[in-house]
């Protein structure tokens, strides 16, 4: 019995031993909870917009080894600078919105409770590859959040959808607001000028304005030469009719390399749904072409006397004419397939 009461001692007091040490152990870890927020804070303090880089390591240690649920929640935007040069992509203007976004949450959470539970990280491909396999990226932009309860990196669920970038930062406030339930607030949009620049700005028109009342009244300034006028109209004509709206609004590049030999350049691609941007400028400079000549035609040589000159000029003027019509309308068929015919009144057959 005695025995058996110095065993039954002995064990309780190497339970309360090995109690006592997990205890003491548990709050002396240094990735708890706690220290994770902390560390991300200062991390977070370092950026000028708040956004944190992170690697494969960082990853690693806020988001695979912390368990869930996590006291924060992240929001990750995947880069690859290589990429940069593709202009379709918007990953420079994409990030730079993401920026935006980051500064706007804190500004309008700078004194709250909910500062600390979302973070706004980005990680770059060359510098974390190992982690855009663990989210499973395969395709840029994507920006993910990666909620207090996300186990799994793998989880698209928190992946921000294509609309989403619809209006940059605007639309990835919604997306963060409708998943966390937190405010971000209006988008704060740095000014196009700063105040030196408006109060120099402001201080030369004031010095030139005399000057730019006394041209104006002795009729001395651009806007009286008719020459500026006549090249403004050819510029707006040639814009106009190259589609220049259209390479703007879609972003169009002037050339692509070709698939099948990439030392070889394409600047007229075959599809309708599609126009380059030299193929654009090719057809507006035809098109200019003929209207120059129209214009010399109807203005210039009905005032030359010599009639012989004037029929020259005139027969000149309707071969480059014809064959610059020509050209457009063989690029139309080679492009849709659509051939264009003449269609002579019937009584001329």
């Amino acid at each position: 019995m005695a025995i058996n009461k110095k065993l039954l001692s002995l064990l309780l007091l190497v339970s309360s031993l090995s109690s006592i040490a997990l205890s003491s152990s548990s709050f002396s870890d240094p990735d708890s909870d706690s220290d994770l927020t902390n560390e991300l804070v200062s991390l977070r303090s370092n950026s000028e917009s708040g956004v944190i880089h992170l690697d494969d390591h960082g990853i690693s240690k806020f988001l695979i080894s912390s368990p869930t649920p996590r006291p924060y929640s992240i929001l990750v935007f995947f880069d690859a600078t290589q990429l940069h040069s593709k202009t379709e992509l918007r990953l420079q203007e994409l990030r730079r919105e993401f920026h935006l976004l980051s500064a706007t949450f804190l500004a309008a959470n700078n004194n709250g409770s909910d500062l600390n539970k979302l973070f706004f990280c980005e990680i770059e491909f060359s510098q974390s590859q190992s982690s855009f396999k663990r989210f499973n990226v395969n395709a840029l932009p994507h920006i993910r959040l990666v909620t207090a309860s996300t186990s799994k990196l793998t989880d698209e669920s928190g992946q921000m959808d294509q609309s989403d970038f619809s209006r940059l930062a605007e639309s990835m406030a919604e997306f963060v607001e409708q998943r966390t339930k937190l405010t971000v607030g209006p988008i704060q949009r740095p000014p196009l000028l700063s105040k030196p620049q408006i109060s120099v700005i402001v201080a030369m028109i004031v010095v030139a304005t005399p000057f730019v009342i006394k041209r104006i009244l002795r009729g001395e300034t651009l806007l009286h030469d008719h020459r500026l006028w006549l090249s403004g109209a050819i510029f707006v004509y040639f814009f106009s009719v190259a589609g220049t709206m259209h390479n703007i609004i879609r972003k169009m590049p002037m050339f692509l390399q070709d698939r099948n030999d990439p030392n070889k350049l394409v600047f007229f691609y075959q599809g309708s749904g599609m126009q380059l941007g030299a193929e654009g400028f090719a057809v507006g400079f035809l098109y200019t072409v003929v209207g120059l000549l129209l214009a010399f035609v109807t203005n210039v040589l009905v005032r030359v006397g010599n009639v012989n000159v004037q029929r020259l000029v005139m027969l000149v003027a309707l071969v480059v004419s014809s064959w610059a019509v020509k050209q457009v309308v063989y690029l139309d068929n080679w492009k849709t397939g659509y051939g264009i015919h003449p269609y002579w009144p019937s009584s001329w057959q």
